[in-house]
């Protein structure tokens, strides 16, 4: 049976691996081993060579921001004025409660995510942005999906949620 991940070179051991992985970029090396039903050896040869082709960029860790005193997240939508895309850009990037920020199409060009405080912090960092852009802020109640793995397999959709 091919995978739609087949022409990538990644096989049910691989996708094994990468799941693995996503639980727990800390795994230990047996662990990862066991997991995928490889020796330790050819497990870190995989792993290396999954590192090599770019399919794994980086190993991480995953931060609960209100744990550290960031009660509060919100989705920025930014529309730099006339002439302002490259200086509202570096504002963002030198915006640390910036967590995470995509550049899209659309009316919007930036889309950003922000961790604060309180409100009182994000009026002063979007007092920053509007004096060179439009913004339109959602705050977040809760993320249903965290952010995770890309299907590696067939379609993942139950055959209950397909009618």
């Amino acid at each position: 049976m091919t995978t739609p991940n087949a022409s990538l070179g990644l096989d049910e051991i691989d996708q094994r691996m990468l799941e693995a992985l996503a639980r727990n970029a800390r795994i230990s090396l047996k662990e990862l081993a066991e997991a995928a039903s490889l020796s330790s050896p050819s497990a870190a040869e995989r792993l290396r060579r999954l590192e090599e082709r770019g399919i794994i960029s980086t190993f991480t860790v995953d931060i609960a921001p209100e744990a550290i005193g960031y009660p509060l997240q919100a989705i920025v939508r930014i529309r730099p004025l006339p002439g302002q895309l490259h200086v509202v850009e570096r504002i963002i990037q030198q915006t640390p409660e910036f967590i995470e920020c995509d550049k899209v199409t659309g009316d919007d060009c930036f889309i950003g995510r922000l961790v604060v405080r309180s409100m009182g912090e994000l009026d002063g960092i979007l007092d920053k942005i509007t004096e060179r852009a439009e913004t339109n802020t959602s705050m977040i109640k809760a993320t249903p999906v965290k952010r995770r793995l890309p299907p590696l397999t067939g379609s993942r959709i139950p055959p209950s949620a397909k009618a």
